[in-house]
């Protein structure tokens, strides 16, 4: 069964171009619910050991740097299917590609500057989730605290 959450970073360059309003009101009207939020600025280690799974490719060290280069947005997303449904609304990792109204469409830059990062698998949402979220700041849309089962489909 596909999970339930999901999560997003709102890049460097869209929080500095003041996105992160209009790319909140898309997730929020594409149906999800935010079950945790937070402003916050990685540290080059804390960036190195997100996506420590990119560290032989040839972008890895840039893309740490941008990632550490300013705050950052990051949400747990709660929804059925919530990797695949937005994965779809995000579009493709090259905003010159992505379909209209997709949020890297229209806020993205470049394919490292994308606007927004989505998780790539209900295995990772819950990685990640956990990277920038402790289980008692995740809530559901009445309030409760989200409870694991809620997160796994």
């Amino acid at each position: 069964m596909a999970g339930n959450i999901t999560l997003t970073i709102i890049k460097p360059e869209a929080v500095a171009h003041a996105y992160t309003g209009d790319i909140l009101r898309i997730i929020s009207a594409a149906g999800f619910t935010i079950a945790a939020l937070k402003l916050t600025r990685m540290s080059h280690a804390q960036a190195a050991g997100f996506y420590k799974v990119h560290l032989e490719k040839p972008f890895y060290r840039e893309l740490v740097e941008f990632m550490a280069s300013g705050p950052i947005v990051a949400a747990i997303l709660q929804k059925e299917n919530a990797v695949e449904e937005y994965r779809k609304l995000i579009g493709l990792t090259d905003p010159a590609k992505a379909p209209a109204g997709t949020i890297r469409q229209l806020f993205g830059e470049t394919i490292r500057r994308n606007a927004v990062h989505g998780s790539d698998s209900d295995v990772n949402a819950l990685k990640e989730a956990g990277y920038f979220f402790q289980v008692w700041e995740r809530f559901d849309r009445d309030g409760n605290f989200l409870e694991p089962e809620e997160q796994v489909g």
